[in-house]
């Protein structure tokens, strides 16, 4: 296939999942081109997602590799399916690709877990809170980029609408039930939204206070995003230079492991909705 444009985040997963099933079995890139009948350029830039891979190249691939997980093959399969052009590709050439592919990993999602410390989760936060978050930038944004960011995060938070949402849980530290970016009224309107959203469906928000102590990965925000099967989640985390997206076996169990520990430490729903409207007077 022809070499593609710029790949995006879930493309070179595709191409890396390719990679891992090959080596599991030790086999060398001209060995695989043995015996896929092609070429080791092929191979790889397949797998480097230099080069796009059908769906049909990626069942015999898997079974050239003997790779026994038939579900495992059919989400890849899936995703060497799916075609463009999506929502999130109007910014490809005016914001970072970084939170383009954000937008991707969240609409894939079947699951979404987010730990936040020091401000509310990304798609659950309102314009007024987003603006005094991008006001704090370093560079300072022009007033036209801010808006395009704050456009950006309001359309990312749409897929919580859609007729099948992914189910997602919040795990928010009560600092940033506290850190003010903007003033009084519009951490108050950012904690009443928090409320509404709480109370939908397929929204779980859970409260970690203060008084709950330390907790692993207690300096950086996390958020998980569960695919369709385990060997196919994402771990997407916040670095100065951007956003970063870490897929390796050990880091899946590891940040699972994370979560499930700051769960352990969170409030339940219900004591997190009273704590919150707590926090609403107290502002």
């Amino acid at each position: 296939m022809p070499v593609r444009k710029p790949s995006t985040e879930r493309q070179r997963r595709l191409g890396a999942e390719l990679r891992r099933m090959r080596e599991h079995i030790g086999m060398t890139i001209n060995e695989a081109a043995t015996l896929h009948r092609t070429d080791r350029t092929t191979v790889s830039n397949t797998e480097s997602a230099r080069s796009g891979v059908s769906s049909d190249r990626v069942r015999v691939w898997a079974a050239n590799y003997r790779c026994p997980d038939a579900r495992y093959v059919d989400a890849l399969a899936d995703m060497a399916r799916e075609r463009g052009p999506y929502w999130w590709d109007e910014y490809r050439e005016s914001l970072p690709t970084g939170l383009l592919d954000i937008a991707e990993m969240e609409h894939y999602a079947s699951r979404l877990r987010s730990a936040q410390i020091m401000h509310m989760p990304g798609i659950l936060q309102i314009p007024d809170y987003m603006r005094g978050i991008f006001a704090e930038a370093v560079p300072t944004m022009d007033p036209a980029d801010l808006e395009r960011h704050v456009e950006f995060r309001v359309r990312r938070a749409a897929l919580l609408d859609r007729p099948q949402p992914p189910s997602c849980e919040f795990l928010v530290h009560e600092t940033a039930l506290r850190m003010k970016f903007g003033d009084q009224k519009v951490l108050r309107r950012q904690i009443d939204h928090l409320l509404e959203q709480a109370e939908r469906p397929h929204i779980t928000v859970r409260v970690v206070p203060f008084s709950a102590g330390g907790f692993a990965n207690a300096g950086s925000s996390t958020l998980y995003a569960c695919g369709p099967v385990p060997q196919l989640d994402t771990v997407q985390i916040d670095v100065p230079t951007g956003v970063t997206f870490l897929h390796a076996a050990t880091y899946l169990v590891n940040y699972r492991a994370v979560l499930d520990r700051m769960r352990e430490r969170a409030l339940e729903p219900e004591a997190s909705f009273d704590f919150i409207r707590q926090a609403v007077i107290e502002i």
